[in-house]
């Protein structure tokens, strides 16, 4: 027996595969640990909610003693704990397991916690579920939506502002419900899958909405709900295809305009929450041809505040709209020769004389107050750099809390300026802590809770008082997380910057294995996105770095650099240098990386790869094709491989119109310039991709095949944008990734430099 046991023992020893070996290791990483387990799970913490000016919070906490969670209050100053509402109370009559908390909100008194549970997705978010109302006082617990809604179809319940009510949208048509009586008032009845209340379609959810498809507002008074109204009823379908969950294919249609073509005409009512007629407003112009981006209540009960953008998106017109007449007032207009970013940062102050304004009108993101009429505009954030992002504005001690990273165009950190644009702004965050900082900051402005990472280093989550930013408690520390990613076999990672042919500097890191030797030659895989939704090169933690920290333990170079059009905090200019030629600027900013890089001496210039995901497959195509003496591999998931298959909103935005600018859609392409491919390609896309259509790869397929370019395909059936449905669907697409690099990129045959090659004739 001990014999057998030995022999079994010496043969795993000699046979292991890299895979089992690693295991050995707690050192080394896997794609399974990273994937396929939950060993570099985060801590999770909340969902918090601040009670009155901020004095204490609410969070949920798994309970001890039972399945569920119970909801806690703490005191912000001293930390004294009380359970308010115990996770036995989330059981509903009838049955035995409490109801899984995912997202709570408290009546004004606190009396009442309004329960979102039971999500499912209407389009790419789990915007519907099942909504319940527990009673603090009396325990009762009971599910609103009446007996005709059926499970999972409400949608953005919110307490009126007297607690007495709720309403929410259920199947597209707006209701009240009384929660004393139980009485339900209908205050829309037209809706359908083409005329949509109080939500929106795919394209305004996805692109305009910032993924928050909440579509109506209570008035301050609580007497009124103001609404948006989609009629969608000129909007083609693009059918998504089931091959695989019944024995003959089913079709699932999704409305999505497409470059060019029509949107859902946008208007913005306001309805009597007692029931009765809409006042819809006399917004003028087509209304297919703008999109109303933004709608709240303009301080008052009498004014609703709109953001309206012309179909180029290169004007937006702030209005005022009376209910009462409907009339309709420009108060101010942005204008770009680009286009215009909307503003999520739009705060009143001066109860309702003035407003704050986020312009990159003098070249950089900046705050400004602008007079109710928009007659008096004034700077209030001074300097080269972005503002990233407001926080808020205390007009008790005069301050404006925002987000910038001056210095650092990878790092954010909190400041603050005055109001009234005098004196310096003073930065908050610890001088100590480099990296990434967000807050969610109390009403009174006193205390915050801080999220804080960087490269490498797990999220810490912290109790701060402010201004000084002293750390009042440690919310979440990710003590294990921590303790496990720091024994981990690391290497240097370097931030810096690459100049571009304008002279710009383009943020980039590069991430080295830990036994680096530079007198060594070593592949190089660059990590792109490339585009304006996103930046990669972040001082946080993370997006893919367990799985580029996996490939330098096998000994790859990894490297990301951000090109013009991504949108870190470098002004206009950066921003906007792409319009119109999506995909050649970057292109070009990426090249002249991958040479800057090439030209360090521990680089191997034959064994240089990209990969990139969505816009970043789109840069990874551009740059494999284009720029084949460059880049040998590349592996490409879910890409745009031409606008003109893509949502409008988004490539209007930044490319214009198709019938405008018919060569800016094909010089950007990467389907014109399918004859350059001479290395190895991975394409990878999910045949349910609702975002990124999976038409974009079947054209791209046609087009190789054409040019008789031979290349590697991967499809996962029904699985959408993120390829992440079904049970180890992200394991084993980056297993399949990590296969294919080490075949085609690390463990290639070196091939010569581009200048031997050229120096020998050869191409």
């Amino acid at each position: 027996m001990i014999r057998t046991t030995l022999a079994a023992l010496l043969t795993l020893l000699v046979f292991a595969t890299p895979a089992q070996a690693q295991q050995a290791d707690s050192s080394l990483l896997t794609v399974q640990r990273i994937y396929g387990s939950s060993e570099f799970k985060s801590q999770s913490f909340g969902p918090a909610r601040w009670l009155g000016d901020g004095s204490s919070y609410t969070t949920l906490e798994q309970a001890r003693d039972t399945r569920g969670q119970n909801l806690v209050r703490y005191d912000t100053e001293r930390g004294a704990r009380q359970v308010l509402i115990a996770a036995r109370q989330f059981i509903p009559q009838g049955d035995s397991v409490p109801l899984t908390v995912e997202e709570y909100a408290w009546s004004p008194d606190t009396s009442m916690l309004l329960i979102f549970t039971n999500s499912r997705p209407v389009w790419r978010l789990n915007t519907r579920g099942d909504y319940w109302v527990l009673e603090r006082a009396t325990g009762r617990l009971w599910q609103l939506g009446g007996e005709a809604a059926k499970p999972s179809t409400l949608m953005f319940a919110k307490f009126a502002p007297d607690g007495r009510r709720v309403a929410y949208v259920r199947e597209n048509n707006l209701y009240v419900e009384d929660l004393t009586s139980g009485n339900i008032t209908p205050l829309t009845t037209d809706g359908s899958r083409t005329l949509i209340n109080g939500t929106f379609d795919w394209v305004y959810e996805e692109e305009l909405m910032n993924y928050y498809a909440d579509g109506w507002r209570w008035s301050p008074d609580g007497r009124s709900i103001a609404y948006w109204q989609l009629d969608a009823d000129q909007v083609k379908d693009f059918s998504l295809i089931n091959n695989t969950d019944s024995l003959y294919s089913r079709v699932t249609p999704v409305q999505y305009p497409k470059a060019g073509e029509a949107n859902s005409a946008a208007r913005v009512g306001v309805v009597s929450t007692s029931g009765g007629a809409t006042r819809w407003l006399e917004i003028p112009g087509d209304p297919r041809n703008h999109y109303i981006a933004r709608m709240d209540w303009a301080a008052n009960s009498n004014e609703v505040v709109l953001q309206r953008l012309n179909r180029l998106q290169n004007t937006n017109e702030v209005m005022l709209g009376d209910v009462r007449s409907g009339k309709v007032r420009t108060i101010l207009s942005e204008r770009d020769s680009t286009w215009v970013d909307l503003v999520d940062d739009l705060a009143w102050l001066q109860g309702g004389k003035s407003f704050t304004w986020v312009s990159e009108r003098d070249g950089w993101n900046h705050v400004y107050i602008v007079s109710r009429d928009g007659k008096s505009i004034r700077l209030v954030t001074r300097g080269d750099h972005d503002v990233s992002k407001v926080v808020g504005a205390d007009e008790k001690t005069g301050w404006l809390y925002y987000i910038a990273s001056p210095d650092q165009p990878s790092q954010r950190y909190l400041y603050r300026a005055r109001l009234d644009g005098k004196g310096k702004p003073e930065r908050l965050s610890p001088r100590a802590d480099s990296g990434t900082h967000e807050y969610d900051r109390a009403p009174s402005f006193r205390y915050a809770l801080e999220t804080y990472s960087s490269f490498g280093n797990p999220p810490v989550i912290r109790l701060v008082r402010l201004p000084g930013h002293q750390v009042i408690r440690t919310l979440v520390d990710n003590a294990t997380l921590r303790r496990r990613v720091t024994t981990l076999r690391r290497g240097t990672a370097e931030f810096f910057s690459i100049p571009a042919e304008n002279g710009a500097r383009m943020p980039a890191y590069l991430m080295k294995p830990a036994d680096f030797d530079s007198t060594r030659k070593y592949p190089l895989l660059f990590h792109v996105y490339g585009g304006p939704g996103s930046s990669t090169v972040k001082d946080s933690w993370g997006g893919y770095y367990l799985w580029h920290l996996m490939l330098t333990q096998q000994g790859y170079l990894v490297a990301s650099v951000d090109n013009h059009g991504t949108p870190a905090p470098l002004g206009r200019r950066w921003r906007k240098a792409v319009y119109g030629q999506l995909g050649v600027v970057e292109t070009r900013d990426q090249a002249t990386a991958a040479r800057a890089l090439g030209g360090r001496p521990y680089v191997d210039t034959g064994r240089i790869g990209i990969w990139g995901w969505s816009y970043g497959g789109f840069m990874s195509l551009n740059v494999l094709f284009r720029h084949p003496d460059l880049y040998r591999t590349g592996v490409v998931v879910s890409p745009v491989t031409h606008w003109s298959l893509y949502d409008n909103v988004y490539t209007e935005r930044f490319n214009g119109l198709p019938d405008q600018n018919d060569a800016g859609y094909d010089r950007g392409s990467p389907l014109t310039y399918v004859n350059g491919l001479r290395g190895n390609l991975l394409l990878v896309h999910g045949s349910g991709d609702d975002n990124v259509h999976y038409q974009n790869s079947e054209v791209l397929i046609n087009a190789l095949v054409a040019a008789n370019k031979p290349f590697t395909m991967m499809t996962y059936p029904n699985r959408t944008h993120c390829i992440c449905q079904g049970r180890n669907t992200q394991q084993h697409l980056f297993e399949l990734i990590t296969r294919y690099l080490d075949q085609h990129l690390k463990g290639a045959a070196p091939i010569s430099p581009p200048a031997e090659r050229a120096a020998a004739g050869g191409r």
